[in-house]
């Protein structure tokens, strides 16, 4: 059966998910109101939500929680998290207040610059086309001024305009990279409108010169104007420190200088090892993700970049560092991200709205402090555990009530069942078999 559609996006939302439920679920009309269970009660809310994407049917929920007891750069913070995954937040508040004791987190943002490129080819010589960049620079500047002037207002604008020959690894290819600062806003929007007004400029400026011919004029292919979401040159550092005799020594037989050495080396093993940096990094983003989400940013932008960037010396490798230097503990991240908190959905989403109030209606600046403390503080949590009890029992703890609801155990079952693993080992068949004996004697007749 043919299940294709023309103008899918023309119909309305009844009509939509009628289509849906008639050609992919047998005509089915639970379906539909399984769509509707999670619409907005309010019906303006629900229309703002549906105007975010195309398409939209519904809205798919998931958790949203805070992490209290961050303190960064003397500051306190509870900070939101957007997550499904069930170990993130409580990993992420333990590391707080462990470290709310010891000083707290210390972040500064490096540099907030970003780049975007006009990327183009041109079959003649690349010293004429250097020559042709600097002749024209000061006409790309003067030329995206309406662009830029609301931006300058607010100490951001064009930082510098660059002109890039990959000619050594692209026949003909060249870039016009721009140099921009965005202030509080992510500044995608205004970026690629600048890129592409340089893309105009630089073009009817070939096109009237007396310098090239006409078949160098027709050589010139504009081929894409757009920002890039690598951003090495927007970057913040985070990190905690303490004498290693402070530190955190899980249970009483732990010593302080056996966990400082083991988590070290933990962190050394993911900068020298893609397997290991792979899900130390992932670990990492969990927290920083989290807090993205619930701050309306992007956070596809923000992984791009950071992976980008641990690959930055030709080998993929951990964000964090650690050192264990004249009896004091410190680790760190040094990360970029791209961060905004005007524009975009966060003076529309009613839960972006409540995370920047919730956060004191922060910078883009203190954002990315924020959330590279976060970062930071998911990964001490996830590594302290590895060295020490292991992944599984701290994260098999917090999945027992997912085990739980998907065996759709009552309230008093689920009493029991917590009570059992309060010491046992938490897996699926543990808690399936400890959940079938409980329903067994529930159901005998007295």
């Amino acid at each position: 059966m043919n299940k294709r559609i023309k103008g899918f996006s023309k119909l309305s939302k009844e009509a939509k998910m009628e289509w849906l439920v008639q050609s992919y679920f047998n005509g089915d009309g639970t379906k539909i109101e399984e769509l509707k269970d999670y619409w907005h009660k309010d019906p303006k809310r629900q229309s703002l939500h549906d105007e975010f994407i195309e398409n939209s049917l519904s809205n798919f929920f998931i958790p949203y929680g805070v992490a209290p007891n961050f303190v960064i750069n003397g500051k306190d913070y509870c900070i939101p998290f957007a997550i499904e995954e069930s170990s993130v937040v409580a990993a992420s508040a333990k590391a707080a207040a462990f470290w709310s004791e010891r000083g707290g987190f210390k972040s500064e943002v490096l540099s907030m610059r970003k780049i975007g490129h006009v990327h183009f080819t041109w079959a003649i010589d690349p010293q004429k086309v250097r020559t042709f960049f600097y002749d024209i620079k000061q006409e790309l500047f003067k030329g995206t001024e309406d662009l830029t002037a609301n931006m300058r207002q607010r100490g951001g604008g064009i930082i510098d305009i660059e002109l890039i020959d990959r000619s050594d690894i692209e026949s003909n290819y060249f870039q016009l990279k721009g140099i921009f600062e965005t202030r509080d806003a992510m500044g995608a929007n205004f970026i690629n409108s600048i890129l592409e007004r340089f893309s105009s400029i630089w073009r009817d400026k070939v096109e009237s010169s007396q310098v090239f011919s006409e078949k160098e004029k027709e050589s010139l292919l504009i081929i894409m104007c757009i920002l890039s979401n690598y951003s090495p040159e927007c970057i913040v550092r985070s990190e905690v420190s303490c004498k290693v005799e402070d530190l955190f020594n899980g249970k009483g037989d732990f010593p302080a200088e056996l966990f400082a050495e083991k988590f070290k080396q933990a962190v050394r093993i993911a900068t020298i090892e893609p397997y290991r940096a792979t899900t130390h990094n992932k670990g990492i983003m969990n927290g920083i993700d989290a807090v993205v989400i619930a701050t309306g940013n992007d956070f596809r932008a923000v992984e791009a970049c950071a992976h980008t960037y641990a690959s930055r010396d030709g080998q993929y490798r951990s964000l964090t560092r650690c050192t264990v230097e004249e009896g004091v503990f410190r680790f760190w991240i040094e990360i970029p991200m791209a961060l905004g908190t005007v524009g975009g959905i966060t003076n529309l989403h009613p839960m972006v709205k409540f995370s920047l109030d919730l956060l004191g209606h922060p910078s883009a600046e203190e954002l990315m402090q924020i959330i590279s403390c976060a970062g930071l503080a998911q990964n001490f949590g996830a590594v302290a555990s590895l060295v020490t009890t292991g992944i599984q029992q701290g994260h098999m703890k917090m999945h027992l009530m997912n085990i739980m609801n998907t065996l759709e155990c009552t309230h008093e079952e689920k009493a029991q069942i917590i009570e059992h693993f309060k010491t046992d080992t938490v897996s699926v068949a543990a808690v399936t078999a400890v959940f079938k004996s409980i329903r067994g004697k529930a159901t005998k007749p007295s």
